[in-house]
């Protein structure tokens, strides 16, 4: 059994019983949700208090006000870093540039994105010109020769 109340400690307070009353009561008060939420919660990422605070958090966002990015909350970067799909250090950066709010975050890092891509497209094309200034200069070369 996951809970005995002889043991005291931290091994103990790591775990939620859901077999246990008074677990159920406080976990849902600490957490401040209903009995019915904490045991979904619990189904969901099992037994271990701090995957289901971790949880608990993340749930509590994406009903809250996305409004404003939040990066002193790890459980907000993870789910911002997922949206955008970039780092947490990426996103903590673009916080840093455009400031909380999510839809200048979000121009912020689109903008990013299509300047990478435009560099990158004007790094292949420079070689593709070059090898044609080369053919060109080749082709003078050997016309010279065949006068």
């Amino acid at each position: 059994m996951a809970d005995n109340k002889k043991k005291r400690g931290g091994a103990d307070a790591a775990l939620i019983a859901m077999s246990e009353a008074y677990e159920v009561a406080y976990w849902s008060k600490k957490l401040k949700i209903t009995p019915a939420q904490l045991k979904a919660a619990v189904k969901k990422v099992g037994h271990s208090a701090r995957k289901v605070e971790a949880y608990i958090g993340e749930q509590k966002h994406k009903a809250a006000d996305r409004a404003l990015i939040a990066v002193s909350q790890p459980h907000e970067v993870r789910y911002w870093s997922k949206k955008f799909k970039v780092t947490p250090a990426k996103l903590k950066a673009a916080v840093a540039a455009a400031g909380h709010s999510s839809k200048n975050v979000g121009v912020y890092l689109a903008k990013k994105k299509t300047t990478k891509k435009k560099a990158a497209k004007k790094t292949v094309k420079a070689p593709a010109k070059k090898k044609a200034a080369k053919k060109k200069t080749a082709g003078k070369a050997s016309k010279k020769k065949a006068a």
